[in-house]
């Protein structure tokens, strides 16, 4: 008699290839896996991340890394922007909120001796000494809500060093900026990475969702989407009359490609898993996953051939048959 599919195990499988990559990482030692109660948990909340994405469409959140300061007299000038030269609330990692110019003076003179010395003016291709975020929802979140989970991701994230926070809640999406040295307590330093960038999402979701406000941190592959986001310097430029030069609106190179088709094979094997299970929840998200392929492939280019195998890229079945 031919065993039953192991549903949950393939939905770890393919699911953490979605959801969390930053877990795909060599180890010299093998992973343990998940098994009994463990496996049911993680398969649960790989269904939940699943209707996130593809039936609810939940707000995507957003961590960017918008600039740093490499001397003092950069940093302050960043203090200045992001409370509007004194005039919002400035929060430190004490909780301890400031106004005004003078305690923007302040904080920058507790900022240029608290730790090794930052110089006003740094040398040219000196390290960075302060690093900007801004971590933003789309229109319509409550923007105190917005600031008391970017609180908490600061708390978890930015732990040893210091920061201050501004909301900007006067603009089409609620927002804060974060300024964070970049040099902890202990000395040691903080260098964000892609993988790091990817935790901030999920970190800073994960807030927002214990706040009540549904926020997913998916990548652009895993919801189908390629969009070419402009960095800070051009989104300022063209807002001045001051680009010249124009990008692709969405990402078309091969990498990018590669990306995709994985992320649809992952996609295709999860509908195909749910699909087998006896349960009529898990068949109807099976259906809504092969309607996300489809409209996938309807908005997308098409992929490339898989780099690593030279294989061509996944054919997709559209509607998964149900084992009857």
């Amino acid at each position: 008699m031919a065993q039953p599919p192991n549903i949950d195990g393939i939905l770890i499988t393919w699911g953490d290839r979605l959801f969390y990559p930053s877990n795909r990482v060599v180890k010299v030692k093998p992973q343990p896996r998940l098994s009994g109660e463990a496996a049911r948990l993680r398969a649960a909340a790989i269904r939940k991340r699943i209707e996130a994405t593809v039936v609810r469409r939940a707000p995507q959140v957003m961590v960017k890394v918008t600039g740093g300061g490499r001397g003092m007299k950069a940093i302050a000038a960043h203090f200045r922007y992001i409370s509007k030269n004194g005039r919002l609330e400035i929060e430190d990692q004490r909780g301890e909120a400031m106004r005004g110019k003078d305690s923007l003076r302040d904080l920058a003179d507790e900022w240029r001796i608290g730790g090794s010395l930052i110089p006003d003016e740094a040398e040219p291709g000196h390290r960075r000494e302060a690093y900007n975020i801004m971590l933003s929802m789309p229109r319509g979140t409550d923007p105190l809500t917005v600031q008391r989970a970017a609180r908490e991701f600061a708390q978890t994230e930015l732990a040893g060093h210091k920061y201050v926070m501004v909301l900007h809640d006067h603009q089409a999406n609620p927002h804060v900026h974060i300024s964070v040295r970049a040099e902890s307590r202990v000395g040691t330093r903080l260098n964000p990475r892609k993988a790091d960038l990817h935790r901030w999402r999920e970190t800073f979701a994960g807030k927002l969702r214990g706040h009540g406000i549904e926020a997913e941190a998916s990548r652009q592959a895993t919801r189908g989407s390629s969009r070419n986001y402009d960095p800070l310097w051009r989104v300022k430029a063209r807002e001045d009359g001051r680009l010249r030069t124009s990008r692709p609106g969405t990402k078309s190179g091969s990498r990018s490609r590669a990306t995709r088709a994985e992320a649809i094979e992952a996609w295709r094997q999860l509908g195909q898993a749910l699909a087998k299970s006896g349960g009529p929840a898990d068949q109807e998200l099976s259906r809504s996953i092969a309607k996300f392929i489809h409209d996938m492939l309807s908005t997308q280019i098409p992929v490339s051939p898989d780099r690593a195998t030279n294989r061509p890229a996944p054919v997709l079945q559209t509607q998964p048959k149900l084992e009857r």
